[in-house]
């Protein structure tokens, strides 16, 4: 890597490690993320590497299922490849082919060199995290062989899989990319064709059937050029036996195999950066926007005065314009591949999930438009603030706003859940009705609230994408408001006081300290108190929030 590239990659990766270092909760989030993907693999690993050293120093391994420990290292080596390679392609396509000022950086480097270095800081931003991992897990190994030689060649090893695996995920990204924001056919569907890949692979995984596709490409490619790398890490194994020839092939196949991607990567990149993205006409757009305002203004026109109205339309057309504020709105889809595991093991939807769903729905419906009021006014806040809409009319908006979409989405979920669930259809008949008022209640409760804890700058999704989203203050807030009165209701509803009372009194008891029993009546009685406060929040929260815009200064 020349000197150009070199600084390249330096500056992309200060960039990267800024974007995470510099927001506290992207890092936790990564963190999070972190410990939740490798905590379990690397707390097994430490405990069963050195144990597996030992039996591997004894003497020579028999054949486990037919597979033996050559098998296994390089059929593992080479789906480690794969992943790495999947990896890279995803982090080209939403992010590092994803130029910031394109028209400034094409112009003052050659494509060669900024695809180089493009590549080089994904290769540090990835060896940050897993070079330290492959050490400590390789020294785990090593204790137990009683040799320094794992440590030495499972560091080399990772490196000869990143030197092809980058190169080639940026080649799949860059030709990727162009497809979903370029090439008209695809591009102008690329939102549904996003969204049935994304749940294709979470139904896999929650189905069984991506553990089946591993398990099948395992088989197939222990023995392919793919999984000779695999021979490096088994030359510092002892009782193993190992093909020089194809370790040496493995390496110089890596070295052959990154170079021929960045020539592919560099013409892909260059065709694409030189491309206009695809749009879809304006003045059909346009068109289409303000026919669709204009009958949605028209349905409301009846009951409602032309304020509420315009803050109601309005809402609904920045939420259309700019989706990416919803994210986080979507991160509890995230848990549903274990449910989608429990609901194929079960063959039905099991009641409580049934229950969860319709509550996500509920506080989907709080956090749609609700939980920002102000700070989604952006630029237009002092303007709105000093016109003749009154607070009670913007809040009436946004709660109209809410409620347009999210009734319709409580009515038709929650009956369908209802109806495949082991439910009555008496009790269905009181889901529905509770999820459909939930969902009207839900955004009074939020307006409020994120009327408390506004926020109006803008948050970094991407290192280069920025939105203006809720605060974790509102947004945690908001949740807890709706989880409490919820679980009280669940406590009244089914009785179980004691049993709360119970495990409470268990938890307590675990301090060194403090010592006593909680009885039951008092816990059924917080939970009145709990549920009673629960039914007045929105309308509280409601008439704070128009108190609050009434009044606000900023």
């Amino acid at each position: 890597m020349g000197f150009v590239p070199a600084t390249i990659a330096a500056t992309e990766y200060r960039r990267t490690v800024r974007t995470v270092v510099g927001d506290r909760t992207k890092l936790l989030l990564s963190v999070g993320i972190l410990l939740v993907a490798l905590g379990p693999m690397m707390a097994v690993g430490l405990l069963l590497l050195p144990v597996a050293g030992e039996a591997l120093a004894a003497g020579p391994v028999e054949p486990i299922a037919g597979f033996t420990v050559a098998d296994v290292v390089t059929g593992g080596v080479a789906m480690a490849w794969i992943g790495l390679v999947a990896f890279a392609t995803i982090r080209v396509v939403t992010t590092v082919a994803d130029l910031d000022e394109p028209a400034l950086v094409l112009t003052a480097t050659p494509i060669r060199t900024l695809v180089v270095g493009l590549v080089g800081s994904e290769l540090l931003a990835f060896g940050t995290w897993l070079l330290p991992v492959s050490l400590l897990l390789s020294g785990a190994f090593a204790y137990g062989t009683g040799t320094i030689w794992p440590v030495l060649v499972a560091p080399a090893t990772v490196a000869v899989l990143f030197l092809s695996a980058f190169p080639v995920g940026f080649a799949l990204g860059v030709g990727i990319r162009h497809l979903i924001t370029v090439y008209e056919p695809i591009a102008r569907y690329r939102t549904p064709i996003l969204v049935l890949v994304g749940a294709a692979y979470f139904g896999s995984i929650a189905l069984g059937w991506f553990d089946q596709v591993t398990g099948v490409l395992f088989d197939l490619l222990d023995g392919t050029p793919l999984g000779w790398p695999g021979h490096l890490l088994l030359a510092g194994l002892p009782n193993v036996t190992f093909s020089m020839p194809h370790a040496v092939a493995g390496v110089v196949g890596s070295v052959a195999l990154a170079a021929l991607a960045i020539v592919v990567g560099t013409r892909l990149a260059a065709v694409h950066w030189r491309s206009d993205p695809f749009r879809e006409d304006e003045d059909e757009r346009v068109v289409a926007e303000h026919a669709g305002e204009s009958r949605l203004a028209s349905l409301l026109e009846p009951g409602l005065s032309q304020p509420v109205r315009t803050v109601a339309v309005t809402a609904l057309r920045r939420t259309k314009r700019a989706p990416i504020r919803l994210l986080y709105v979507a991160y509890p889809l995230f848990m549903a591949a274990f449910f989608v595991q429990e609901i194929a093991r079960a063959g039905t939807i099991p009641s409580y999930i049934a229950v969860l769903t319709c509550l996500y729905v509920v506080w989907g419906a709080g956090a749609f438009v609700s939980l920002n009021p102000l700070g989604d006014l952006g630029p237009a806040l002092p303007a709105v603030l000093t016109s003749t809409v009154s607070g009670r009319q913007v809040v009436a908006g946004r709660i109209v706003a809410s409620a347009l979409v999210a009734v319709p989405v409580a009515v038709v979920v929650s009956l369908a859940v209802g109806l495949v669930s082991p439910l009555s259809l008496e009790r269905v008949a009181m889901l529905v009705p509770a999820t459909a008022v939930g969902a009207v209640a839900a955004p009074a409760l939020a307006v409020g609230i994120g009327s408390l804890f506004p926020r109006f700058g803008s948050v970094t999704i991407s290192s280069n994408r920025e939105a203006v989203m809720p605060s974790k203050s509102a947004f945690v807030t908001y949740t807890l408001a709706l989880v409490i009165p919820i679980g009280a209701f669940g406590i009244i509803y089914t009785d179980a006081a004691d049993p709360v009372a119970s495990v409470a009194t268990s938890l307590v008891a675990m301090a060194p300290v403090v010592t006593f029993t909680i009885p039951g009546a008092a816990v059924l009685a917080l939970a009145w108190v709990a549920l009673l406060v629960g039914l007045a929040g929105p309308a509280l929260s409601a008439g704070y929030a128009v108190r609050t815009f009434d009044g606000y200064v900023r």
